[in-house]
């Protein structure tokens, strides 16, 4: 069986929020580790679903699925949910950033994996984020420490894991009850194996 249009949107439904996205990060330690303080995780971590940066300097490459962009442009990045970690006493954000990426329908390995590596040179030559209203006011300058983080689920072949394995690339594995529910997950990498891969 492969994922289901309803198994994406159910996941995006309810990972939208922050509290959710706290309890994904709790499934996975070695991120859960660089949230700056535990007691006021509401004021430690920024979710942004699909998230949009404006780039500094323009991009020209025949590569990258033909892409323009000039400097100063804004644009949505080919993940899910971008995580920002925060100061809560500053109020500034840290240098830390998670990038989810959920298998898509119909989504094969090099699609998912292509979608990091595109993010990675959209980033590469700095970058600011175009922050939610509330936190209009935070400084939001781009880091050098983006992390990613990939969604699978019970459906999503075996070739996806294996590869994801092979690239030291950490993920987590959602379970869905009746195909509506996300319930447990699973990370596949240890987080001794997975933080000595990451830094």
């Amino acid at each position: 069986m492969s994922v289901q249009k309803k198994h994406y949107e159910s996941w995006l439904a309810q990972y939208s929020n922050v509290e959710s996205v706290l309890g994904l990060l709790r499934e996975y330690r070695p991120y859960m580790e660089k949230i700056p303080s535990l007691r006021r995780l509401d004021e430690s971590v920024i979710s942004i679903p699909f998230p949009i940066v404006r780039l500094r300097d323009p991009i020209s490459q025949k590569g990258l699925n033909g892409m323009e962009i000039a400097s100063g442009e804004a644009l949505c990045l080919p993940c899910e949910i971008g995580i920002l970690m925060c100061d809560p006493d500053w109020k500034i954000k840290t240098g830390i950033e998670v990038f989810l990426f959920v298998h898509r329908p119909q989504e094969d390995f090099s699609d998912l994996f292509l979608r990091w590596r595109q993010t990675q040179v959209l980033l590469d030559r700095g970058y600011e984020w175009v922050m939610p209203y509330r936190y209009r006011n935070m400084f939001c300058e781009g880091s050098d420490r983006a992390f990613p983080l990939f969604v699978l689920f019970e459906e999503t072949p075996d070739r996806v894991k294996r590869g994801l394995k092979g690239a030291g690339l950490p993920f987590v594995i959602r379970v869905s009850e009746d195909g509506d529910n996300p319930a447990e997950s699973t990370a596949p990498l240890s987080p001794e194996s997975s933080s000595s891969q990451l830094e």
